[in-house]
């Protein structure tokens, strides 16, 4: 018997529609009780790893070698040892759940399989209470929060008692506190109760603290990478391959000290957490200090809004779905201007994407108006940016409204190349990855030559390579051609270093708007991993980048 619980040797894989291989001769195994992290960037084919190991979620195509879990060939195990044995939580809340409370929720699963009453019973309570759930028991499972239904995905799982838990970019539709809660309890799944964990998530920040295994899949298709976190960062460190920008800001800011000469001098490892960050920063000003200081002392240069018009007004906007259910919105005063990026921000089902539908003229207010400037031009990209797509071809969905914008195929060739997808231009696009849909789908919009851009969760399922491209579109957009842009996001950091403005929507309500380095610098749960490193002891600095202009490394 192996002495892996998970393990793939010689694994290739190919979609139907290429016929090329998007996986090469992956090989590993994970130790029973392990806690891996799954990375690479967009495209890299993570996901179609994962469900290799899910017969039920598998991707159509062309597989070859060898993959085991708990010793078995996936497909040769019954439904029941699949359900019972290999848990897989997705990215969607809503794809996972199927009954309408919570309790059924937890007992579905065990129902399923024909487990008596009193076992049954049992199980669901304890469970309950290892969640912290219990006081949900009787809640409709349509009342929760997109954090608390993810996490009832994640018990829903762990009631069944697998031995193996694997999660696909489980929180990439949370906001930044439930994404958190959710690690948190990811954590004591894997400690207290030895499940073994392998995760694909585009938060390093979150998970690498966790983490006792690394794989990294390169743009090739290929493992490039298989070992501990400290390994990958310095793997990292010498070649990039766009993954820097994603690694926890306490290693960014290390490696920034380290490169300029002013780190602590030689380490068994570079720090992951906020905690071991605060720490590195303050031994480096200690050194820095002693080494003649910091000579004028710069300061982040602050990011001055750019005079402008309003262009889209909402005022005193109230708006409900039907008249027996409650305000969505509440009294919601919001100011567009041209020439600025502008960031909502907020917990799950705070009304943001609601505010998007209203102010693209979608939903009507039930009081309040919406007011735009004449002959304005508002485009609105969904959470579901595969609802854009109708045509067997990505080049020809592009085409799609060619006559409507007046573009040619021209510019869609210079779109898809801007956005790095000329090599996917026959792909379908159902057979493209979160991240690379979510950039087509801006790339469909963009051609249409909008003058307001309405984002919602742009940068989901993006790496930080084509977070970085999106954010340098959006700047360009803003400062050269003088669009409006606003997008939602539970990216804080790349709010940080796109957004003019941001505001916060609590309680259906926005309770402040501020120029985004200000909201960031002044706020201690939403805001910057960097934000928190520096507090008290080098202040004013939301990014790297201002890290790096306090400390005079450019």
């Amino acid at each position: 018997m192996s002495e892996y619980v998970v393990e793939m040797r010689g694994y290739a894989f190919s979609y139907g529609s290429t016929g090329e291989d998007v996986l090469h001769d992956i090989t590993f195994g994970l130790e029973n009780g392990s806690f891996a992290v799954l990375c690479g960037t967009s495209g890299s084919g993570k996901s179609t790893l994962l469900r290799a190991l899910k017969p039920e979620l598998a991707v159509a195509g062309t597989s070859r070698g060898t993959v085991r879990v708990l010793g078995n060939d996936p497909y040769h195990l019954s439904s029941v040892e699949s359900a019972t044995r290999i848990g897989f939580v997705m990215q969607d809340p809503e794809n996972r759940i199927v009954t309408d409370t919570v309790w059924h929720e937890l007992a579905f699963g065990l129902e399923s399989i024909g487990m008596d009453t009193q076992t049954m019973h049992r199980r669901v309570a304890e469970t309950a209470h290892f969640f912290g759930i219990g006081s949900w028991f009787d809640r409709k499972t349509t009342d929760l929060s997109g954090g608390q239904k993810q996490l009832l995905n994640l018990a829903a799982i762990v009631v069944m008692q697998p031995a193996v838990l694997v999660l696909d970019e489980p929180t990439s539709q949370l906001d930044p506190i439930a994404a958190k809660g959710f690690f948190d309890v990811l954590e004591r799944v894997n400690a207290e109760l030895g499940i073994t964990v392998l995760i694909t998530e585009h938060r390093l920040e979150d998970v690498l603290p966790f983490a006792d295994r690394v794989l990294f899949l390169g743009r090739d298709g290929t493992l490039a990478y298989n070992g501990n976190c400290d390994g990958f960062v310095r793997m990292l460190k010498k070649d990039d391959d766009g993954l820097y920008a994603a690694l926890p800001a306490a290693t960014r800011m290390s490696m920034l000290l380290e490169r300029a000469g002013k780190g602590t001098g030689d380490r068994a490892s570079y720090p992951v957490t906020v905690r071991e960050g605060r720490s590195y920063l303050t031994s480096a000003l200690t050194t820095i200090s002693a080494q003649g200081g910091l000579g004028a002392e710069p300061h982040p240069a602050e990011r001055t809004l750019p005079p402008s018009d309003v262009v889209l007004r909402a005022k005193d906007v109230w708006f409900r779905y039907d008249r027996k259910m409650p305000f969505v919105l509440r009294g919601v005063d919001f100011d567009l201007c041209a020439g600025r990026v502008a960031a909502l921000v907020g917990g799950n089902g705070s009304g943001k994407s609601t505010l998007l539908l209203a102010l693209a003229g979608i939903r009507r207010p039930d009081r309040g108006r919406i007011i735009k400037a004449r002959n304005l031009h508002v485009a609105l990209m969904t959470q579901n940016p595969k609802a854009l797509f109708t045509r067997d071809r990505l080049v020809d969905d592009l085409l799609e409204w060619s006559d409507l914008g007046g573009y040619s195929l021209s510019n869609t060739n210079d779109m898809l190349e801007r956005f790095g997808l000329e090599q996917l231009r026959m792909r379908h696009p159902y057979d493209l990855s979160g991240g690379e849909t979510q950039k087509a789908a801006l790339a469909k919009i963009l051609l249409l030559g909008p003058d307001v851009l309405l984002l919602d969760e742009p940068t989901k399922g993006l790496d930080a390579t084509a977070k970085a491209q999106v954010g340098a579109i959006l700047t360009d957009l803003t400062l050269r051609e003088d669009k409006a842009v606003l997008l939602t996001s539970h990216d804080l950091e790349f709010v940080s270093e796109v957004a003019h403005t941001c505001s916060m929507l609590f309680g259906h309500e926005i309770t402040c708007t501020q120029d985004a380095h200000s909201f960031f610098l002044d706020n201690l749960f939403y805001s910057t991993p960097t934000a928190r490193i520096a507090r008290g002891i080098l202040d004013g600095c939301v990014t790297t980048a201002d890290l790096a202009a306090s400390l005079g490394l450019g």
